[in-house]
């Protein structure tokens, strides 16, 4: 999950590579991400079964989802840039 520096609003999203993604979208490859950087990472999650995480992905997009999210990392003042 990626949270934006200049409007604060989330991004959800499923990579195989995360390493990988985070370079796109700190390049503005990305087009949801594009003019929402800068951008911190806040969240990832590791699956080792491509459908469990498309799945889970799904999850954290719901109002229920973003609400754990919010719970999980109330504590967390930053994140690591990208």
């Amino acid at each position: 999950m990626l949270r934006s520096k200049r409007d604060g609003k989330y991004y959800v999203g499923f990579s195989e590579n995360l390493e990988e993604r985070l370079k796109l979208h700190s390049k503005g490859k990305v087009v949801s991400t594009k003019y929402r950087r800068p951008l911190e990472l806040v969240y990832y999650e590791v699956s080792f079964n491509k459908e469990d995480a498309l799945h889970r992905e799904r999850y954290l997009k719901t109002t229920y989802g973003r609400r754990y999210i919010k719970n999980r990392t109330k504590n967390q003042t930053q994140g690591i840039e990208i």
